[in-house]
């Protein structure tokens, strides 16, 4: 099994699992590796040395990656956390987020799908929104 270093064009760092270098090519090739942050199919492989697995040896210290790492999981959890709370209205987002403005529909938050002509209509009209992408890990239903 190989353990690969990817990055995806916006910079977010992961780990791939791959049974060989050839694995990794032909999926990378065939556009299967998704970053798990945005959804961003066009992945780099990141230059890494061999990890070696010693007993009582420590992890080199990489504070920036650390850093990185934690900032892309509160952001996880902050999606994670707006999905949990909030009703998947689907394409149908534009039409119930007026119901609820006027009035028409209980309050509640919402989520969903429209397109970049009704968002802009919608925010003409005093009603906030605010795009929010969802990486294809958490459209999965959530545990």
């Amino acid at each position: 099994m190989k353990v690969l270093d990817l990055q995806c064009p916006h910079g977010h760092r992961f780990e791939g699992w791959f049974a060989s270098a050839d694995d990794f090519e032909s999926q990378q090739a065939r556009k299967l590796i998704e970053c798990p942050i945005c959804g961003a199919n066009e992945v780099s492989r990141l230059p890494s040395a061999p990890r070696l697995n010693l007993s009582g040896a420590t992890e080199a210290k990489n504070p920036a990656g650390l850093e990185q790492a934690q900032m892309q999981a509160r952001v996880m959890r902050a999606l994670r956390e707006v999905l949990e709370k909030t009703e998947n209205v689907g394409d149908r987002f534009a039409e119930e987020a007026r119901r609820i403005h006027y009035n028409e529909a209980p309050a509640r938050n919402i989520r969903g799908v429209t397109t970049p002509e009704d968002a802009r209509a919608l925010v003409d009209e005093g009603i906030q929104v605010m795009p929010l992408p969802v990486p294809a890990a958490l459209k999965e239903p959530l545990q």
